[in-house]
């Protein structure tokens, strides 16, 4: 950890302890689309305030659909329907969202609030409200809530280790990925410590998906092509919401998709085109290492990590696919 991150981190710690000890009104909330990291760092960090006295609202950026993968961490139960939230609160915290944009109607908090706290990983992130803690070497967004925790001297139970452990494991690609270090096990073993059963985690994190699932992966795989030229190497592929509901899934299970397709050996970035119902894209990309992709995602108007990134696109499918190309080819 930098002395900057340590700086950052002993900031945000004393604003949250002020807000506890007053009784204060926090509003907690991850990226739109919330994945594991942002959803276990909400929830972890919301049971850590209530517990120092805070009056917490936990939420997320509509469409409010939690993802059926992530239903069962603990405190899902108590997240709250985004319009209900008032604009008037106290102090807003932000998770993993990598700029006000990814926080949809509830970045307005950003101004409205008394204060505001922003917490990341992503190196894109270009800094923004009163507190920032940001640390673009955090394996995820998770790692910087632990130390939060540890800060309000809240102590890990099985509870709370859930909730960071599945975050980090997701982030990590179960510990396969490149932003995995000796501080991402060490952590792992604290959460371990509390007795969660990490292979049930796992379980249904990665290895439980309903039957359609393979009638999707079989359509979207056999549609992708590969296309050595394009920059170091590019396979794409691309699959609808409508697609996903025809198969009798929720269209959060295309999420998945780019974790199969990255895979091809013989391209250095995978991309998946996620189709929205309002006719818009959402592209998520993976790089082997050869291509920073957060490059691509930011000129496109998104943002990410090197080896991870995505953004949204107002384009039909072959516009988007078109500037996606150029991109990479730049």
């Amino acid at each position: 950890m930098t002395t900057t991150v340590g700086a950052q981190l002993t900031a945000a710690v004393e604003l949250l302890s002020s807000a506890a000890a007053a009784g204060a009104t926090v509003v907690l909330s991850g990226h739109v689309q919330p994945d594991a990291d942002a959803l276990g760092s909400t929830l972890a960090l919301a049971e850590g305030l209530r517990r120092r006295g805070a009056r917490v609202v936990a939420t997320f950026p509509e469409p409010f659909v939690l993802p059926r993968s992530l239903g069962w961490l603990p405190g899902a139960d108590q997240l709250v329907d985004p319009r209900t939230v008032p604009a008037d609160v106290d102090l807003f915290v932000s998770l993993d969202a990598a700029s006000p944009g990814r926080l949809g109607v509830l970045a307005g908090l950003l101004e409205t609030a008394g204060r505001s706290v922003v917490v990341d990983h992503h190196a894109s992130n270009p800094g923004f409200g009163s507190v920032l803690v940001l640390d673009p070497h955090a394996a995820a967004t998770v790692v910087l809530v632990a130390d939060l925790l540890a800060g309000l001297g809240v102590d890990l139970d099985e509870r709370l280790a859930t909730c960071l452990y599945a975050g980090l494991t997701a982030d990590t690609g179960s510990f396969r990925f490149g932003n995995t270090s000796p501080a991402t096990h060490e952590l792992a073993a604290r959460l371990l410590r509390t007795g969660i059963d990490h292979a049930a985690i796992s379980r249904r994190l990665f290895d439980t998906a309903p039957f359609g699932w393979l009638g999707l992966l079989s359509t979207v795989t056999g549609r992708a092509v590969l296309e050595p030229e394009v920059g170091a190497g590019l396979v794409l592929t691309w699959a609808t919401a409508a697609e996903a509901r025809d198969h009798g899934l929720e269209p959060d299970q295309l999420e998945a998709l780019v974790d199969v397709v990255r895979a091809t050996a013989e391209a250095d970035v995978a991309a998946v085109l996620k189709g929205s119902d309002d006719g818009s894209w959402v592209v998520s990309m993976r790089s082997r290492g050869a291509t920073d992709v957060s490059r691509v995602a930011m000129a496109l108007g998104g943002g990410g990590h090197r080896a991870a990134a995505g953004y949204s696109s107002a384009l039909d499918l072959d516009g988007t696919i078109a500037r996606l190309r150029a991109e990479l080819s730049r």
